[in-house]
């Protein structure tokens, strides 16, 4: 049982009250209805135990030893723990009668309140019913965040009749079960992410989310927003909280696309989270423990990246637990014609063309080309076939093979600003083989300058990673 299910089925309540009898008598009541408790004997220590963990529930009382009879001190505690957890349900105690306490209680964000002297079945069901609460919107919350990130990823099969993926599945298949942190390396357009997603399915979270990123797609402003979350007020525009994909991916799996363009200064925030399985929402001090297994995947040589000074050489010793090299397509021959029909079929279906097949021609074509752009550029030539073929037997012809290959060296002088500095980038990736911090460098530009240069001539396809 991974520690995210353990809190569900084992809720702990906070319990804030100056007297030790009181906390007691709480503490023996809710374990005998099996809720755990932390008691603390004032405010300050109320809020530090919510800046250090999560609690279910958060029960205080009123009045502590400073103010006797007002109230305020316990206002002022709500008000805080509203602040600092915003998700927290607070259930205040207020002595028996004292309506217009209650009231402001509730106005300033009380979830509900007990009267003291309290009567054990309400306010076990007062807890309860708070957490319940709790728990439902939380997953509320995690399933909406999930279906923005990953609507529409449908999952993709693993083809391997070849001895190279064959070897690379059943290296899978030993490692799958494991927490062991994964790193996948090969080509662009392998299929880094379909090798993710089996190693999640084949693992023990396959339950639990799979949840993707792409590192070289995060804008270095917004890095920890993007994997810690962040809370309302972080900044300017932090209109309401954010889930972030480390708390997305709790008890599930994590992958980390192209994990070599993590920007140097965000390596250490990456490095403790892994190291400690600890993480602060961006604009909080309430530190959140995380239950992820992590699987990266990069093209990038990252023991030059090392070597070079851009990648730190701890962070690299925590992501390659496990390695696992994905053969380019050229390496698996065998594996080229099923794949093609698959995608095929897939496309056939998606544009209505049913009874699509290959001629002859177009099967000896596809097994005698080197596959530049690897399994991508197959799944893209086979939707080209679906889309233009004129006839049922798709032919060599239909196939349109070299409209991904290299242009000859294009004349600078005849085209506008943007054309050229689309035409450069486009050299840059070809040259360093899509290695995206090489490129940079030749250009004379950050890789994050690159990426806003992909997206602006739309070229961004040209370096991600085949699904």
């Amino acid at each position: 049982m991974n520690d995210r299910v353990a809190r569900e089925s084992n809720p702990t309540i906070l319990i804030a009250d100056d007297q030790a009898d009181v906390r007691e008598a709480l503490r023996l009541l809710l374990k005998a209805e099996s809720i755990a408790s932390v008691g603390v004997a004032d405010p300050a220590a109320a809020m530090d135990a919510v800046r250090k963990r999560e609690f279910a529930c958060a029960l205080i009382d009123c009045n502590y030893s400073r103010d006797t009879t007002s109230g305020e001190e316990g206002l002022a505690l709500l008000e805080t723990l509203r602040q600092l957890a915003p998700e927290l349900p607070v259930v205040a105690m207020t002595a028996w009668g004292n309506v217009p306490l209650t009231v402001e209680a509730m106005r300033r964000g009380a979830a509900d309140f007990v009267e003291k002297p309290w009567d054990n079945a309400r306010l076990v069901s007062v807890l309860r019913a708070q957490i319940a609460l709790a728990e439902s919107a939380r997953k509320q919350r995690r399933l909406e965040a999930e279906n923005a990130l990953l609507r529409g990823e449908a999952g993709e099969e693993l083809i391997a009749e070849s001895p190279a993926m064959r070897r690379v599945l059943a290296l899978v298949e030993r490692i799958a079960a494991s927490d062991a942190n994964v790193l996948v390396l090969g080509e662009n357009g392998t299929g880094k992410g379909v090798l993710a997603q089996r190693l999640h399915q084949r693992s023990p979270r396959a339950a639990r989310s799979l949840v993707k990123v792409n590192m070289g797609g995060i804008a270095e402003s917004v890095f920890e927003s993007e994997l810690f979350g962040h809370v309302r007020g972080a900044y300017t525009d932090a209109k309401s909280e954010r889930i972030g994909r480390f708390e997305l991916a709790d008890g599930g799996t994590l992958f980390l696309d192209e994990v070599g363009n993590v920007p140097a200064a965000q390596q250490p925030k990456l490095l403790r989270v892994l190291e400690d399985g600890e993480f602060e929402r961006l604009g909080s001090s309430r530190t959140q423990k995380i239950d992820v297994r992590l699987v990266s995947a990069t093209n990038a040589d990252l023991a030059l990246e090392v070597a070079e000074g851009r990648f730190r050489r701890d962070l690299l010793y925590r992501l390659n637990t496990l390695e696992v090299h994905l053969p380019p397509l050229r390496e698996r021959a065998e594996d080229i014609l099923p794949l093609a029909r698959s995608f095929l079929m897939r496309n056939a279906a998606r544009y209505g063309r049913d009874g699509l097949r290959l001629a002859p021609s177009a099967e000896r074509a596809l097994t005698g080309w080197r596959w530049p752009g690897n399994v991508r550029e197959l799944q893209h030539l086979m939707e080209r076939a679906a889309l233009l073929a004129e006839h049922d037997e798709v032919s060599a012809a239909a196939l349109a093979f070299g409209q991904s290959t290299p242009q000859p060296a294009a004349d600078l002088d005849g085209m506008t600003l943007e054309q050229a500095e689309a035409h450069l980038v486009q050299r840059a990736l070809g040259r360093f083989d899509g290695n995206l911090q090489r490129a940079a460098d030749a250009l004379g530009i950050t890789r994050q300058s690159l990426y806003r240069r992909l997206e602006k001539h739309e070229l961004r396809d040209a370096s991600g990673d085949a699904d």
